[in-house]
This record gives C-alpha cells, sequence and structure tokens, in this order.
C-alpha cells in the first residue's frame, strides 16, 4: 500500500507528477487537491487502493488527453494528409514536399511545447506533453494510414507508396517523431516557461492589466 508521510493513501507519484504538468498555474493546486480528496475519501474505501490507483491513473490520462489531442489531430492530420498526397498525386521530386512536412511537424512540436510550457509554468510539462502528444497521434497517424489503404490498394496505390519511402515508412516514421520532439520541446518548452515567468514576475497590478 502506497501512502504519504501521515500514513494517508496516496496514489502513484509518478501519476500526480504527470497530472501537475497538464494543469494550468493557477488550477494545479485546486484540481489536484480535488482529485485527491475524492481518492482518499470515497473510491479508495469503496474500492481498495489497487482499484483506486488504476481510478487515479484513469483520470490523470483523461487530463493529459484534453491537454494534447488538438495537437495530436493537427500533427497526425498533417502526417496522413502527406501520405495522401504520395499515393495520390505521386512524383520523383520530394524536395518541396519535404520542406513543407518538416515545417509543418517543427511548428507544431514548438507550439505544443510553448503552449504546455507556458499555461503550467513549467519546462518539464512543455517536453513532456510533447512527447506525449506525438505517440498519440502516431497511434491516430497509423490509424489513418491504414484506412487510406484498406479503402485504395490497388496496384498503382501501392506502387505510388512504395516510390514514396515505402508502406514501412508510414507505420515507423510517427513513432521516431519522439527525438525531434524532445530537440524542439527543449527549445520551444524553455521559451514558454521564461514567458510564464516573467509575467508572474511582474506586479499584480500590471498583470492584471495584461
Amino acid at each position: 500500500m502506497t501512502t504519504n508521510a501521515d500514513g494517508q493513501a496516496a496514489p502513484p507519484r509518478s501519476a500526480e507528477w504527470l497530472l501537475r504538468l497538464t494543469l494550468k498555474r493557477a488550477d494545479r493546486e485546486s484540481v489536484s487537491g480535488d482529485l485527491l480528496e475524492e481518492y482518499r475519501d470515497t473510491v479508495v474505501p469503496a474500492r481498495g487502493q489497487s482499484a483506486a490507483d488504476a481510478w487515479y491513473l484513469r483520470q490523470v490520462a483523461g487530463f493529459m488527453w484534453r491537454a494534447t489531442w488538438v495537437w495530436a489531430v493537427l500533427f497526425s492530420g498533417a502526417f496522413v494528409i502527406r501520405q495522401a498526397v504520395d499515393l495520390f498525386i505521386p512524383t520523383h521530386e520530394f524536395y518541396v514536399r519535404s520542406l513543407w512536412t518538416t515545417y509543418t511537424a517543427i511548428a507544431l512540436l514548438a507550439a505544443t511545447s510553448f503552449w504546455s510550457a507556458w499555461r503550467s509554468g513549467s519546462f518539464i510539462a512543455g517536453i513532456v506533453v510533447t512527447i506525449v502528444m506525438t505517440q498519440i497521434a502516431a497511434v491516430l497517424s497509423v490509424a489513418g494510414v491504414t484506412l487510406l489503404l484498406a479503402i485504395w490498394h490497388d496496384p498503382a496505390t501501392l506502387k505510388a507508396a512504395a516510390d514514396s519511402g515505402g508502406i514501412e515508412e508510414a507505420y515507423v516514421m510517427p513513432f521516431v517523431m519522439i527525438v525531434p520532439a524532445l530537440m524542439v520541446g527543449t527549445v520551444a518548452a524553455t521559451i514558454g516557461s521564461a514567458t510564464q515567468w516573467l509575467l508572474w514576475r511582474r506586479p499584480s497590478g500590471l498583470r492584471s492589466q495584461g
């Protein structure tokens, strides 16, 4: 049984940590406190700690989903659109396509990290949320590409897929995006958390006017 220093039941520390990363700075104490109170006072007595821990993890996953789903849909949408272009408008000149997809991916990764770090005031939040976002987007991307190939799998379409890098690329590349997410996310999270820190350093009167 996991307990805190006072001997009270406590959810997994990693889950609490992730929860706090997904919340706005202003909501962090109230939301995490309310969830902890429900966990201790209602869920643990009714279900036992193991089931309560699973319940708490589901709540944290819900908060993480709400913090990432918009960015994940945009990120996966850009990837699926790129794959659709490869399938239906085959070309042997990939330079322009590569530029478009690269800059789109960088922009979305940077925006996710900056936004997450800024709203939470946490540098780590920007990186963690961005990494989680890419893996959710990867699952959505694979589902989208699979749907495309399930509908259009004639020889010409499959040849276009092979000529543009192969079908395997469509299933591997989305998960590899965790690497650029770490690099781009680190830079954007630094800027986002620094911006939030500077705003909170301003006198309260100036903050209310901003």
